[in-house]
């Protein structure tokens, strides 16, 4: 494994990361979900992802019994709040109650008493960013928070929450998590620019478009049975992505991958850590052979010439 510094800041985290969003608490069986987190260990990834929201809280929990069993300095673990928790009006958002009570209960369900990292999960509209930014920061005070993250803000609202944060003396952002891959592009205009500028370091979600960068889904052949695709209580976006037109890009990509000799994913990873800002490449594992395959991503290097072919895949050329 290969290790990045997290921005600006002095922390460190693997070039891969292991989320939980859709499969720990959720679809993947308890047991193999903690083998998985194991393997990732194992083979050096020492960045951890989850949120409040994940399977109600049950994503938290998993992971905080897998990582519990390993010394505390040894990992970075991230946890998320913003989206509803319950049904009451105040179980929701980045108010200073919701933010405070959720970050506590995320703690209790990890069994941990600090996470490195704690991300506002969207751009709360509703309520002030100094009320947000300085609950978070009296966190990272009483050390139960180290790093403030967001995910998915603009790059506006960034430059927004740092100013806020200069201006009253709070602690400032230091990592971004956004959707990146060969498909979803849109960070490249205006975040990674604004990221690099001002120090934060960029963890991003979904670097395998939700499957589709896996090579399973192949063009003029039927969805595999156990795919996510097929399976009917599957997201929106992995049924909208599989554009024949999409999968035409895949299958040029593929035959790239095959002349390298690696897989369709570590194609893809690749990809992304030879991109300008990334610290990290969140996977989603949801048994051990997938992190054992995708950790080869951090050693293959690819060359000017296959990154200009791939650029001209995904411009339709």
């Amino acid at each position: 494994m290969k290790y990045r510094k997290l921005g600006r800041a002095g922390v460190k985290v693997s070039e891969l990361s292991l989320g939980s969003w859709l499969t720990y608490g959720n679809s993947v069986e308890k047991e193999r979900a903690i083998k998985t987190i194991d393997k990732a260990y194992e083979l050096g990834i020492n960045s951890f992802d989850t949120a409040n929201v994940y399977a109600r809280g049950e994503a938290e929990k998993i992971v905080g019994r897998a990582l519990n069993k390993y010394p505390r300095e040894s990992y970075v673990l991230a946890t998320k709040v913003y989206w509803p928790m319950g049904d009451g009006v105040n179980d929701r958002g980045l108010s200073k109650k919701h933010v405070f009570e959720q970050l506590h209960q995320s703690l209790k369900r990890l069994n941990h008493d600090y996470v490195d990292i704690l991300y506002c999960h969207r751009f709360d509209e509703e309520t002030p960013l100094y009320e947000t930014l300085r609950t978070i920061d009296d966190l990272i005070r009483q050390g139960k928070v180290l790093y403030v993250g967001v995910s998915e803000w603009t790059a506006y609202q960034i430059v927004e929450g740092l100013r806020v944060q200069d201006q009253y003396l709070l602690d400032r952002l230091v990592v971004n998590q956004p959707i990146y891959n060969l498909f979803n592009r849109y960070i490249e205009k205006e975040i990674v620019p604004t990221c690099m500028e001002n120090g934060l370091g960029l963890i991003v979600f979904s670097p395998l478009a939700q499957g589709l960068l896996t090579g399973k889904y192949r063009l003029g052949e039927p969805i595999p049975e156990n795919s996510r695709a097929a399976d009917p209580k599957a997201n929106r976006w992995i049924k909208e992505i599989l554009t024949e037109e999409n999968l035409s890009k895949v299958e040029k990509l593929i035959e790239i991958a095959n002349e390298l000799g690696i897989s369709m994913p570590q194609l893809a990873l690749a990809w992304i850590l030879h991109q300008p800002g990334i610290t990290s490449a969140l996977i989603g594992a949801s048994k051990p052979e997938q992190v054992e395959e995708n950790v080869k991503a951090v050693d293959v290097s690819l060359s000017e010439d296959v990154l200009e072919r791939i650029e001209k895949i995904m411009q339709g050329e």
